[in-house]
């Protein structure tokens, strides 16, 4: 006998956070990624390391590619129709510089961050 699982009520489904946005930066490139939690597939993403990227960028690891990387993950989201996702800064992640350029340029670019 196969047991269903819950089905959730739609007032609490409402508020449930199913697109976090997770960012990695190292010392040569920087990476930005939305998860779909429910699933725990990438559902987009953007990184320093793109070859149509590297030719435009100066540098792959200062806080104007960071703001790239934001802008262009901004626009991969709203073609998917995601209009909002939260944030998951690591522990050590302070909202400044580089973090700081990703998030304010999602932001510019139509995304509403919870």
């Amino acid at each position: 006998m196969v047991i269903p699982p819950p089905v959730r009520p739609p007032r609490i489904m409402q508020y449930l956070k199913p697109y976090v946005l997770k960012m990695h930066f190292t010392n040569k490139y920087l990476s930005a990624q939305v998860v779909h939690i429910p699933t725990a597939t990438v559902a987009s993403a953007a990184s320093s390391q793109e070859k149509a990227l590297r030719s435009c960028m100066e540098s792959t690891r200062d806080v104007a590619a960071a703001a790239k990387i934001g802008k262009l993950l901004g626009e991969r989201l709203l073609f998917k129709d995601i209009p909002a996702v939260a944030v998951h800064m690591k522990r050590e992640q302070k909202y400044h510089g580089k973090v700081k350029a990703v998030i304010d340029s999602l932001r510019e670019a139509g995304i509403k961050l919870l």
